[in-house]
């Protein structure tokens, strides 16, 4: 008898699907679209809220090294360093890493450079430990603790959702969409850095980070390749209201180092071996801390695909302007007219990151003679290094135009240096000059630089404005 209890019951359970409760966070099924489709085929609930265990480290402008642990309860988050007259900023960290790992208090003690805030990293890491299927429906807890939080702000302080933005890595993205989707997209601005693709690139957007989670959400793909064959971990599919394609979103420059400069990393064995193993994924969360230090840096270029934007299509920003990927892409005037937007730019391959795009056009002058045109430029912020315009045929009055991504920001252009050379031993020692440089920025501003002179090979010729 009890064994046909059981069995019916069982089957009972397969047809209805099962539901676990908890007192604060409501009910959690795993009925479709939450498991028993396509992408999540397996039937599994999430663990609870105590095996989770969502913690809140909080660090502010007064204690930026050391973390306080704070509870959704009125009593420790006010005699906590936690400020009503501040922004919030919570950074929720993927599958496999933890709350304390250095990252995230980094990325705190980079805003504090430039902001007062409220900055909290949640730590789920007893739920994140363990297979990646189960850790995916574990994040439905992480978020629901998060939106929880926030209405414990919202009701005991009367704190808005208006200033909270909450920032996720790889899994940490859908747990930042479920937060939000729970506090009914309120909450201010939602970031998904490089989202989890593995039971969620295609799903229905209750699953997954969409665009109504929150008021602003932006989103930076760097490991977009497909898992099969490629073991890319990050989603191809655009989720947010402007999504961000550096580099073209699948290989980050610096990431093709041989396997043992990456796991002797300088940040020690465990950061070098997850830099192998995920060095592309891994490479959205170092993009966002840089560019909170660098406001101008990380400018996305509208375009209709990363290969148009290497052949030089979609320069400079259009009258709108470009917004800048990570920190401040909530600046961006139209970063909410329409869902989808996307947006391209180029990378460096270590830290700094950021770079600032310049078109050079040269118009050339002296001898016809084979070879390389190199430019340099000189501003009132600083010098670029030399960069490549043209190689072949160079003509007297021909016309030839590049874009490059400086690692300098020169500001206000002062003067720009030419250089040819072309490794041929030539016994009439041709001169060759630049009559006329034009130099463009992002923002559409041109300069212009003229020249009556002609040098040899290798020599410089500085140009200065017409």
């Amino acid at each position: 008898m009890m064994l046909l209890t059981w069995t019916f019951s069982l089957l009972l359970g397969a047809v209805v699907g099962k539901q676990i409760c908890f007192q604060r966070l409501g009910c959690f099924s795993d009925e479709a679209p939450w498991a028993g489709i396509v992408e999540r085929p397996l039937k599994i609930l999430p663990w609870g809220p105590k095996e989770v265990n969502t913690r809140f480290l909080l660090y502010t402008n007064e204690n930026p090294t050391s973390f306080q642990e704070l509870v959704a309860d009125p009593s420790t988050i006010e005699v906590s360093n936690f400020k009503m007259d501040r922004k919030t900023r919570f950074i929720i960290h993927g599958f496999i890493d933890k709350g304390e790992e250095s990252w995230l208090a980094n990325m705190c003690k980079n805003m504090f450079q430039v902001e007062s805030v409220n900055c909290i990293c949640v730590d789920w890491k007893s739920g994140s430990r363990t297979g990646y299927t189960q850790a995916s429906q574990n994040i439905r807890i992480v978020g629901a603790e998060v939106a929880y939080f926030i209405e414990v702000l919202q009701s005991a302080f009367g704190y808005s959702p208006s200033n909270v933005h909450i920032i996720g890595h790889s899994l940490g993205s859908h747990a930042a969409g479920e937060a939000g989707r729970r506090t009914n997209g309120t909450v201010a601005r939602i970031t998904g850095l490089d989202p989890a693709e593995p039971c969620f690139e295609g799903t229905p957007e209750l699953v997954r980070l969409d665009s109504s989670d929150a008021q602003f959400v932006d989103v930076i793909h760097t490991d977009a390749a497909p898992i099969i064959p490629n073991m890319g971990f990050g989603m191809s599919q655009i989720v947010g209201h402007l999504d961000f394609f550096p580099n073209g979103g699948i290989e980050m420059p610096g990431c093709q180092k041989n396997i043992l400069s990456q796991i002797v990393d300088i940040d020690g064995i465990w950061e070098g071996s997850r830099d192998f193993v995920a060095c592309n994924h891994l490479r959205s969360y170092k993009y966002y801390s840089d560019s909170i230090l660098h406001p101008d840096g990380f400018a996305g270029f509208p375009c209709a695909s990363y290969k148009a934007f290497t052949e030089n299509k979609c320069f400079p920003c259009p009258s709108e302007g470009c917004p800048q990927m990570g920190h401040y892409a909530d600046r961006f005037a139209g970063k909410t007219k329409e869902v989808g937007q996307t947006f391209y730019l180029n990378t460096g391959d270590a830290n700094n990151f950021a770079r600032w795009r310049y078109k050079v056009t040269v118009t050339l002058s002296g001898k016809k003679v084979r070879g390389h045109v190199l430019v340099s430029l000189f501003g009132d912020m600083g010098n670029s290094k030399q960069y490549e315009i043209f190689k072949g045929v160079l003509r007297p009055d021909s016309i030839h135009s590049n874009e490059f991504d400086s690692d300098v920001d020169v500001g206000e252009l002062q003067v720009v240096k030419f250089v040819w050379y072309n490794n041929v031993i030539n016994p009439t020692l041709p001169r060759v000059g630049a009559s006329q440089i034009t130099v463009e920025r992002n923002d559409g501003k041109v300069f212009n630089f003229c020249s009556q002179g002609t040098v040899r090979e290798d020599v410089l010729l500085t140009l200065t404005p017409c």
